[in-house]
């Protein structure tokens, strides 16, 4: 009877072992797959992170090229006001 108890035990001891051993790939495959997640996650965030950088750059651009163009604009106006006067005068 003792024998019975071991031999029980062992297959036991089988069984748990082959079942822990197929849990254990699909703990290592669910960990790498969360990893390789949070890395696209962090990707993500730099690129968006980039794009936000690049365009308050762009809007900078545009706003000084518009500042420029409207002062450009003045002067055109009050250079084609002056030669109005010179010719009426």
């Amino acid at each position: 009877m003792e024998n019975g108890y071991v031999i029980l035990g062992i297959v036991a001891l089988l069984f748990l072992s082959m079942y822990g051993y197929s849990y254990w790939s699909v703990f290592k495959e669910k960990m790498t797959q969360k990893k390789v997640q949070e890395e696209q996650l962090k990707k993500q965030e730099l690129r968006r992170q980039r794009r936000i950088k690049n365009q308050a750059l762009i809007d900078a651009k545009i706003n000084a090229f518009n500042k420029r163009k409207a002062e450009i604009k003045q002067e055109l106006s009050m250079l084609n006001q002056i030669k109005e006067q010179q010719k009426v005068g």
